[in-house]
């Protein structure tokens, strides 16, 4: 069951899904790249301040369930839009014949939603840089985009009744099918003067401060509906700079050593590779058994926690992670 999300403050993302963004810079130093969550903060609160999409409004025009992007406006169409609601992309061109039969169904399905998700259209042919940036390999091609990062995918045309299944998941797994109401300024909680200072501690790199200033507030406020998600998100920035690049080489060279398998999921969860990191622990998972085994279960959950459970990887890796331990 998809957990609801936690509320956030005005203008800035969930800071679960921040820990999705967070990257760290492939240097010597190892230092934590904030550039990524600068950036998502940035778009969040873009979206907070741009009207949410309408099924009423003609379709193509901006703020409509079905429009047409371009290079110059798929930063507000897709990826400022998707911290509002999903967006699915299709990628099609005039001289694709299947994209003529899917088209019109993701279309209609969109008309459907009633806002709850955007439906993107490019042409591959006007948008080459597009395009090639989505890595796309063959039309139609659909990708869905949440919070400002790739959660789905598929490649041809595919029944109605599938295609209905892909946006029914991802609106399920994402927003559970909410609408974001015009100008709900007071939806969020009050400034807090407290979080800008842990923010503030991010931006600049101090993780120890910023980790710091969120158990602060916790100390004071344990069920604190911000500051719990946070604090672990900087953890993992911290373990995942102390592990370093060489933890993957450490990881493949030990493979029955748990702990550094458990090192060089944190590096890849920090790097933004989500599956990469999930796969890492399930295989543990999979091949060991008694205290290793439940170790790594343990940190393979913990992980869940940081990236959180309305992300659809997370509830397919928990999937997995049922089938291994049953």
């Amino acid at each position: 069951m998809i957990e609801v999300m936690q509320p956030t403050r005005p203008g800035r993302p969930d800071p679960r899904a921040q820990a999705q963004q967070a990257q760290l810079a492939a240097s010597l130093a190892g230092a934590v790249d904030l550039a990524a969550v600068k950036a998502r903060s940035e778009a969040a609160a873009r979206a907070q301040s741009a009207p949410p999409p309408s099924a009423a409004a003609p379709t193509g025009a901006p703020g409509a369930a079905v429009v047409d992007v371009t290079e110059e406006t798929f930063q507000a169409e897709v990826l400022d839009r998707s911290f509002q609601v999903p967006v699915v992309l299709d990628l099609w061109a005039e001289w694709c014949g299947p994209c003529k039969q899917l088209s019109p169904v993701l279309e209609r399905l969109a008309a459907e939603g009633g806002g709850s998700w955007v439906l993107a259209k490019v042409d591959v042919d006007a948008n080459p840089a597009l395009a090639q940036g989505l890595r796309v390999q063959g039309i139609p091609a659909v990708k869905a985009v949440w919070q400002g990062q790739l959660v789905a995918e598929f490649t041809g045309a595919i029944p109605e009744e599938q295609a209905r299944q892909f946006v029914t998941e991802l609106v399920r797994a994402t927003t559970g099918g909410a609408v974001p109401e015009a100008g709900n300024d007071e939806a969020g909680e009050a400034e807090d003067p407290r979080l800008d200072a842990a923010e503030a501690a991010l931006e600049r790199g101090d993780l120890t401060a910023a980790e710091a200033a969120y158990q602060s507030i916790l100390d004071a406020e344990p069920d604190h509906p911000v500051a719990g998600l946070a604090l672990r998100q900087v953890q993992l920035f911290r373990r995942a700079d102390e592990a370093g690049p060489d933890a993957l080489a450490a990881a493949d060279a030990a493979p029955d050593d748990v702990a550094a398998q458990a090192r060089a999921a944190d590096f890849l969860l920090g790097t933004g590779n989500v599956e990469g990191a999930f796969e890492r622990l399930l295989d543990v998972v999979r091949r060991t058994a008694g205290d290793d085994r439940d170790q790594a279960r343990r940190h393979l959950v913990e992980l869940f926690g940081v990236v959180g459970d309305q992300d659809p990887r997370v509830a397919a890796a928990r999937r997995q992670l049922t089938l291994a331990l049953y």
